[in-house]
């Protein structure tokens, strides 16, 4: 299914489709590609692969998500593709090493990415509950929109039906990690780390995105570019005194006496 494609309702004709639904974005485009959830599961693989070359040793397992990471970073950054997050996510990878080295359990390498997944969903289920669904704000930021989505109601219910996929994405993966991390299956981790990560965003973009289509399609919405104003009804207004003649107000003035 291509993202750049929108269908008609089945009882609209093709020809009659808002100008700006067959040029609207998908949320992959937006949103990105699978290269930055791919990137940001490779030191998980290389913590894995460190473990098991190693013998099981912390150390190993240590020096090979480092290792994999400073690569990664490396090399987006010399590509210039999302220094910011290359940063952010070298720093993630350090911090995940750090606590494991401090605690010496291998397992809380991924304490870090479970912590961040149960603040993930609260901030995406407040932020819902608000009626300032976060993939409105996400979205529109990127668009440069800055605060007209909100003033849609259509867009901004789509955008909330849209931002609960990602909340259950983000507990899915809290219970799977804290299942795996309090029996301290190491290599459940790393596998679990891999497939929840582009697998899932996929499955999430996906859904998500359709969820959003037949919405704005259901309302005859013309897309997430073209944020919509409500239409104000005028105000009420009394109706214009009927002018009097100059006879008319003099006899009103003056009454005549019987």
């Amino acid at each position: 299914m291509s993202e750049q494609e929108t269908f008609p309702p089945p009882a609209r004709p093709e020809a009659e489709l808002p100008p700006a639904a067959a040029s609207e974005p998908g949320l992959v485009e937006l949103l990105g590609g699978r290269r930055g959830a791919l990137d940001a599961s490779l030191p998980a693989v290389g913590f894995g692969i460190g473990w098991l070359a190693g013998g099981q040793d912390l150390r190993w397992a240590i020096a090979g998500a480092v290792a994999v990471g400073v690569i990664v970073a490396a090399w987006r950054l010399l590509r210039r593709h999302q220094p910011r997050a290359a940063v952010l996510g070298l720093t993630g990878v350090l911090v995940g090493a750090l606590i494991a080295a401090r605690t010496g359990r291998p397992e809380d390498f991924f304490l870090l990415q479970l912590l961040s997944n149960v603040v993930s969903a609260l901030i995406w289920a407040t932020s819902i509950w608000l009626r300032r669904p976060l993939l409105g704000m996400i979205v529109a930021a990127l668009l440069r929109q800055g605060k007209t989505w909100r003033a849609d109601p259509v867009l901004r219910q789509a955008y909330a039906a849209a931002s609960w996929w990602w909340t259950a994405t983000f507990v899915l993966r809290t219970v799977v990690f804290t299942v795996l991390w309090a029996s301290g299956a190491v290599l459940g981790l790393t596998i679990a780390r891999v497939v929840l990560s582009w697998p899932l965003v996929a499955s999430c973009i996906a859904l998500s995105w359709r969820t959003m289509r037949l919405r704005l399609r259901r309302a005859e919405h013309p897309g997430i570019r073209h944020p919509q104003s409500p239409e104000v009804e005028p105000e009420p207004t009394e109706p214009e005194p009927e002018p009097t003649s100059a006879r008319q107000a003099c006899a009103s003035a003056h009454p005549t006496r019987r």
